[in-house]
């Protein structure tokens, strides 16, 4: 069986399921899925070098904002 976000296992009931994965690199970017939902990833043009972070309503899962903060740069 499919699982969302592509896990191994399903969530128990009232969890969010959710897969994070940093990247590799400038060769393979980072991708965030929220409850089978891709919130962030190259193929959407919203990441960036460095961190890469998605603000999530822990009640509702509606995602709040989405962000890359380049360490590198400053």
């Amino acid at each position: 069986p499919r699982h969302k976000c592509g896990n191994q296992k399903s969530c128990p009931q009232n969890y969010f399921a959710f897969k994070i994965i940093s990247g590799a690199a400038n060769v393979v970017g980072p991708s965030i899925c929220f409850e089978d939902l891709v919130l962030m990833s190259s193929v959407k043009n919203n990441i960036g070098r460095g961190l890469n972070i998605a603000l999530v309503n822990g009640t509702t899962g509606q995602l709040l904002k989405a962000d890359a903060f380049d360490m590198y740069s400053g």
